[in-house]
């Protein structure tokens, strides 16, 4: 049987997903971030499949998202996202090493996933922790610098005006680029990483991430399997049951 508790580690409201009769073992652990506009919850099938493989799983909620909800509007929320993406990186040490010292993650076997958003926050947490182990990006991006050009494309595109001067703008992009994953591909170090993208995702595009996987394949030498891109020809930013399969196979493959 499976079962799910619904927690609060240090302030982060969090699902933790996994068979009951093993509620008290270390376990293989995979931490699951939700989209932008999303909440946790909206992961949990995931998490179940995770959990029937034996791994604990693990859905943090974002700053600003379900749970952690304030009463701002919609675009107020549009100009936090990269605060938002940050804020979930470094939280995700915060789990990490609660997880570990309750002794209910095996430390050396710890995964992270996410779509979208979450997506974005996995590839920047890669080249922030060397103890994600695996990693599976669904509709994410590394490039940062370039994706936040989108970002600004898009709502000035709306007929919003940017909240922010230039200088702002130049501001946030240094406090996020320590976090961009493609200025810092040697940071993989061979971990295995699975990217899923729509080809026809008009949110996230999905070449950033195309171009990245290029960049970097030929680094993985005599283990190639171990950095995969599935590129859906027809989907757009909506992960197919073939993709949800996929992740958990990746983390089966890779952490069990």
């Amino acid at each position: 049987m499976i079962g799910i508790k619904k927690k609060n580690v240090q302030g982060i409201p969090v699902l933790e997903v996994g068979k009951l009769s093993l509620e008290k073992q270390a376990l293989p652990t995979v931490f699951f971030i939700h989209g932008f506009t999303s909440a946790k919850e909206h992961n949990l099938h995931y998490a179940y499949l995770l959990a029937e493989k034996n791994f604990r799983a693990i859905l943090p909620e974002a700053n600003l998202h379900g749970e952690r909800s304030q009463s701002i509007s919609e675009n107020e929320r549009n100009t936090q996202f990269w605060s938002i993406v940050v804020q979930t990186i470094e939280e995700l040490n915060i789990l990490k090493d609660t997880y570990v010292e309750e002794g209910l993650t095996v430390p050396d076997k710890i995964g992270l996933a996410g779509l979208s958003m979450g997506g974005i926050i996995t590839l920047g947490a890669l080249s922030r922790y060397q103890w994600i182990k695996v990693a599976v990006s669904l509709m994410g991006s590394p490039s940062y610098d370039k994706f936040s050009q989108d970002l600004i494309h898009q709502y000035e595109k709306q007929g919003e005006k940017l909240p922010f001067t230039n200088e702002q703008v130049e501001e946030e992009m240094k406090k996020i680029e320590k976090y961009d994953l493609s200025k810092r591909p040697e940071t993989l170090q061979g971990r295995p990483l699975l990217f899923w993208h729509g080809k026809m995702d008009k949110v996230v595009p999905y070449q950033y991430a195309w171009e990245f996987y290029h960049k970097v394949k030929d680094e993985y030498g005599n283990h190639p399997e171990k950095i995969q891109f599935i590129l859906d020809e027809k989907a757009e930013h909506k992960v197919t049951r073939a993709g949800v399969l996929k992740t958990v196979e990746w983390f089966e493959m890779y952490l069990a």
